[in-house]
């Protein structure tokens, strides 16, 4: 069997469902508030934070790994690793922020991911200590240990990002099959004010969900998947999101600026596919960004 087909099991396991529930519940009690949830999310950003911050173990614990191999280098693997210990904090609390946001088979396989980079970051402490009191061999099996659980918990990282789409833009995917001419999306006096209705567009074999939001004589349409996790925009709200109008998800509460597509408020990080829009004859038409159109 392969480690994809090995993975894709463990994620259907439900065994474990109702600690992971409890577990998810405390996440969200302590990264409070908001605003500091969406700074580990990366919604400032416009990117996810974590793969960015867990370059920084990984990176000083493998460079630590090749430096303890060099005997007058060891006093530098030595400082790598107590560097990968520090930055291991803010990587696990962007994980945290971003795992509780995701569905059941991905916080299934972030449990296995979190409990082995736990394990591999005890390894570590294991190993600093074991240097401070003169034992470099101890130190060394407890580092090469822990780099290579580091490395195996890696590797579900990647599945849950690639194959599970675990911080992927989900609204992209729905563009790329959107037809690139202009849609009729009916008329203007059809739409309702201030609240999202559902159109469609041709797509590649399956029509593509739209959501349509009319301000007065304005109109803002995007993608109906959302970005953070496929969530229906259309069945959403308009509200007011610091200081901005926003089509705010159903799902996880996702709030993107009407006016742009940029997250207002997470658990996004990345900003929404929006139609580019025109009027004629008391008609709307939206079209896809050019970006999206095949070459």
């Amino acid at each position: 069997m392969s480690l994809l087909a090995v993975l894709d099991r463990l994620s259907e396991v439900s065994s474990f469902d109702k600690s992971l529930e409890s577990a998810r519940a405390a996440v969200n009690k302590v990264l409070r508030p908001q605003a500091f949830k969406d700074l580990l999310h990366g919604t400032w950003l416009g990117h996810p934070v974590h793969p960015i911050l867990a370059m920084v173990p990984v990176g000083t614990w493998l460079s630590a790994g090749i430096l303890d191999a060099v005997p007058p280098a060891r006093p530098a693997a030595t400082a790598l690793i107590g560097t990968g210990v520090a930055a291991s904090l803010p990587a696990a609390l962007a994980g945290a922020a971003d795992w509780s946001e995701q569905d059941d088979a991905v916080r299934r396989l972030g449990a296995v991911h979190a409990v082995a980079n736990s394990a591999a970051l005890g390894l570590y402490v294991g190993s600093l200590v074991a240097r401070r009191k003169g034992n470099g061999t101890l130190g060394r099996v407890l580092a090469y240990s822990g780099l290579g659980l580091a490395s195996a918990s890696a590797s579900i990282g990647g599945h849950m990002s690639y194959a599970q789409s675990s911080g992927a833009n989900h609204a992209v995917v729905e563009a790329r099959q959107l037809t690139t001419e202009w849609i009729d999306l009916g008329p203007l006096d059809d739409l309702p004010e201030g609240r999202p209705a559902l159109r469609t567009g041709e797509g590649q074999g399956t029509p593509v969900g739209l959501a349509v939001v009319r301000r007065g004589a304005r109109v803002d349409v995007f993608v109906n998947a959302c970005a953070h996790v496929g969530g229906p925009l259309a069945e959403g709200t308009v509200e007011e999101v610091r200081g901005a109008d926003c089509l705010v998800c159903p799902w996880h509460g996702s709030a993107f600026d009407l006016e742009s597509g940029e997250p207002r408020r997470g658990p996004t990080a990345s900003a929404q596919e929006r139609l580019e829009v025109r009027y004629e004859a008391g008609r709307v038409y939206g079209k896809l960004p050019n970006r999206h159109v095949s070459k």
